[in-house]
């Protein structure tokens, strides 16, 4: 995974703490900052906290990126960013300032839970805060693993899911 060519990678970002908008433009900041050029960014979706509805809403975004880095340098730098950007890792779903997912890294498929990388990550294809924003970018974008296209896995999800999203 550390071949020295350029990746396309999609990441999410979310955020249900704070100044929400500040802190996605913060962390698009940082990763250009950090050898990451961002090629398109979805609009912001909205949805509510899980699983507690009583914790401040999120707001979600997918970026497309290429990249030289590993996986798991990319993984670092994500991580540094959330935790600069005031991240406190405790329970979990707790309120977050910032959080950055690995979503594709390349069409590639891995799994090193020790490591904490699972690519592609684990639970997109039933997330619809990561479907429509990825849908928005990126209308030809298929599951590295089940080659299943965007528009199936978004008419796969329920109604309740998709009628509990919204674009800000």
């Amino acid at each position: 995974m550390s071949e020295n060519r350029v990746k396309i990678v999609y990441l999410g970002i979310g955020s249900n703490l704070g100044d929400r908008r500040v802190n996605i433009e913060k962390a698009k900041s940082e990763l250009q900052c950090s050898k990451i050029k961002i090629l398109k960014s979805s609009s912001i979706f909205e949805t509510e906290s899980w699983p507690d509805k009583n914790k401040p809403k999120f707001i979600n975004i997918v970026i497309k990126v290429k990249t030289f880095l590993s996986a798991y340098e990319l993984l670092k730098i994500c991580n540094l960013i959330e935790k600069n950007l005031g991240r406190v890792r405790s329970k979990k779903n707790d309120p977050r300032t910032c959080d950055i997912d690995i979503l594709d890294y390349d069409q590639q498929i891995f799994s090193s839970k020790n490591k904490g990388l699972i690519l592609p990550h684990q639970s997109l294809n039933r997330r619809n805060f990561v479907l429509l924003p990825l849908f928005e970018i990126d209308k030809s974008w298929k599951h590295p693993k089940s080659k299943i296209n965007i528009a199936k896995l978004i008419n796969a999800l329920s109604i309740k899911d998709l009628r509990s999203i919204k674009q800000i």
